[in-house]
C-alpha cells in the first residue's frame, strides 16, 4: 500500500511539473495580448492588447448604433437609429476580464483556462442601453406626432330645437410608459436583429353623454350690438368672428379663449383690413372690428354670471356699448376669457343680422325665477384733451393739421340684483381706464431760415394763439 501512495504521489508531481512549465511558458509568450480563442460580443479579440481591445468594441458599439429600431404606434410606424438614442454598453469591464483570462489565479488554474481555450471559445456578452433623456426627447418629438385627441360630443341649434352630435374617441401615447418599453427592449429583450417595440397608447374618451347635453335647454343670456355705421370690410370681420364662435360647447370647468376662438387674423382665415384704435387713432388693421366680436360676448357671458377670468378695456371707449362694458383683443396680451362655472355644460350662439351681432348663452337655469339682473355703466371721472403742437421740418410753412384727440375717461360697471323687483345687491363688475389722447396740431416749417426760426420758437411756447398768429404773419410776409 505505502508503494502504490508513493508511486501516485510521483505521478501527480510529475504532471504538476509539466503542467507547471507549460503555463510558465504560455505566460511567457502571452505577453500582455489576449488568449486565442476570446471574444467579446462575437468580436474575435485574440492577440489584442487591452487598448486595441477598447478600439475595436469602440467600433463595434459604433456600429450597432445605426442598427434601426421600429416604433410601433397604434397603425403608425416610425423607425430610428438606435445610435440617436444613445446605444451604449454598461459592461465595459468585460475588456479587462477578457484580457486576464488565463493570466490570473494560481498556476493550476491559469492552465486550465488555456487548456479550455484549447478545446471552446470563450465569449463575452456585452450589455447594452440607452440614453433615457434622449429617449424621451425623441418620443415626445416624434412619436407624438400622431396623437389625436377625441372630440367632444357636442349640439348643433336648429331653430328653437337642439340636435345631439356624438363625439369620437382619441388616441393617446403614453409617453413615460413609452420610453420605459424602449429602453427595456434594448436592456433585456434586443436580439441584435432588427428590433420593434409596440409603444403604449390610451384611448381619449370624447365628453358628453346624450343625457348631459339635453339638460342645455335655457338661455342664461344674451346680448346685441349694432355695426350700422361700419364699412363692408368690417361688417365682414365681424360675422366671421361670429361665426367661428358660434356652435362652441363648453363642459363644466372649461375656460374659453376669444383670441384663440378667432385668430389667426389672416386673410386665409377670412379677415380683411379695417379699422381699429391705435394710439388714439383708427387705423386699418387684418381684423379691424373683432373688439365688438368679443364685446358682444363679454355682455352675454356677465349675464349667463359666468365666471370672467380675464377680461381688459380699450384705450378708448367704444360707441357701441358704455364706458366699461368692452372687451377687447389685442395680440395675445389682451383677451377674453371666461370659465363655465355651473355644473351643466353651456352652448354658445352667435350669428349677425341686419347689421347687428348677437350671442346668446344657453345651459341649464338653476338661478331662481324671481331674480333678475341688470348692467350700469358710472363715469368717475373724465380728462379732456391736451394740446400738443408739432413741428415737421419735412413739410413747407403753411401746411398745419390737427387731430381730435380723445377724452380720457374712468368709468366703473356695476351689476345690480333685484329679487321680485326690488334692488338686493349692487357689486362693482370693473374699474376701466380709458387714456387722453391729446389733440396734435403739426406745422409745417420748412422753408425761408428767418420765419422758420420765428415759427419754431412759437411752437416751443405750445400757446396754440402765439403759433396761429405767427403762421399767420409768416404767411404774409412770404406773399
Amino acid at each position: 500500500m505505502r508503494k502504490m501512495t508513493w508511486f501516485a504521489g510521483l505521478v501527480l508531481s510529475l504532471v504538476l511539473t509539466a503542467g507547471s512549465t507549460e503555463a510558465q511558458a504560455a505566460d511567457a509568450s502571452s505577453g500582455n495580448v489576449i488568449h486565442t480563442g476570446v471574444y467579446i460580443d462575437g468580436i474575435d479579440v485574440s492577440g489584442m492588447t487591452v487598448a486595441e481591445a477598447q478600439t475595436a468594441i469602440e467600433s463595434y458599439v459604433q456600429e450597432m448604433g445605426t442598427e434601426p429600431l421600429t416604433l410601433n404606434i397604434g397603425d403608425n410606424q416610425l423607425q430610428t437609429a438606435l445610435g440617436d438614442l444613445g446605444l451604449s454598453c454598461t459592461n465595459l469591464e468585460v475588456i479587462e476580464e477578457a484580457a486576464q483570462l488565463g493570466k490570473t489565479g494560481n498556476i493550476i488554474q491559469r492552465y486550465k483556462d488555456r487548456k479550455d481555450l484549447e478545446h471552446e471559445n470563450k465569449n463575452y456578452q456585452l450589455e447594452w442601453t440607452l440614453d433615457s433623456a434622449l429617449v424621451t426627447e425623441y418620443v415626445n418629438a416624434e412619436c407624438t406626432q400622431f396623437d389625436q385627441e377625441a372630440v367632444d360630443a357636442t349640439l348643433e341649434k336648429n331653430g328653437s330645437s337642439f340636435e345631439y352630435v356624438a363625439g369620437t374617441e382619441g388616441l393617446l401615447l403614453d409617453v413615460e410608459g413609452s420610453v420605459e418599453a424602449i429602453v427595456n427592449y434594448i436592456e433585456n429583450e434586443w436580439d441584435y436583429i432588427e428590433g420593434s417595440v409596440d409603444l403604449p397608447v390610451e384611448i381619449d374618451e370624447p365628453r358628453g353623454s346624450e343625457e348631459e347635453l339635453s339638460r342645455i335647454q335655457d338661455e342664461l343670456g344674451t346680448y346685441t350690438t349694432s355695426f350700422k355705421t361700419s364699412n363692408s370690410n368690417r361688417s365682414a370681420n365681424i360675422a366671421r368672428g361670429a361665426e367661428l364662435i358660434n356652435g362652441t360647447v363648453l363642459y363644466p370647468g372649461d375656460t374659453f379663449s376669444a383670441y384663440e376662438a378667432v385668430s389667426p387674423f389672416t386673410t386665409a382665415n377670412g379677415y380683411y383690413m379695417a379699422g381699429s384704435y391705435l394710439n388714439g387713432e383708427t387705423v386699418d388693421s387684418m381684423g379691424g372690428g373683432i373688439c365688438q366680436v368679443s364685446t358682444t360676448l363679454y355682455n352675454a357671458v356677465i349675464r349667463a354670471e359666468l365666471e370672467v377670468v380675464e377680461r381688459s378695456g380699450h384705450s378708448m371707449p367704444v360707441s357701441y356699448v358704455d364706458p366699461a362694458a368692452d372687451a377687447a383683443i389685442a395680440g395675445t396680451y389682451k383677451d377674453l376669457k371666461f370659465t363655465n362655472n355651473t355644473d351643466s355644460p353651456v352652448y354658445i350662439e352667435a350669428y349677425t343680422s341686419n347689421k347687428t351681432i348677437t350671442f346668446t348663452i344657453y345651459g341649464e337655469e338653476t338661478r331662481d325665477p324671481d331674480r333678475t339682473i341688470a348692467f350700469t355703466s358710472t363715469t368717475v371721472s373724465t380728462t379732456p384733451p391736451t394740446t400738443q403742437i408739432v413741428a415737421d421740418a419735412g413739410q413747407p410753412i403753411g401746411y398745419i393739421v390737427a387731430t381730435n384727440g380723445n377724452t380720457g375717461v374712468v368709468a366703473e360697471l356695476y351689476k345690480h340684483v333685484y329679487v321680485d323687483g326690488v334692488e338686493q345687491e349692487v357689486t362693482k363688475v370693473n374699474k376701466t381706464t380709458y387714456r387722453m389722447f391729446p389733440r396734435t396740431i403739426t406745422v409745417g416749417v420748412a422753408g425761408d431760415e428767418t420765419l422758420s426760426n420765428e415759427l419754431q420758437a412759437a411752437i416751443a411756447t405750445q400757446d396754440e394763439a402765439l403759433v396761429n398768429a405767427t403762421l399767420a404773419s409768416c404767411m404774409e410776409r412770404m406773399q
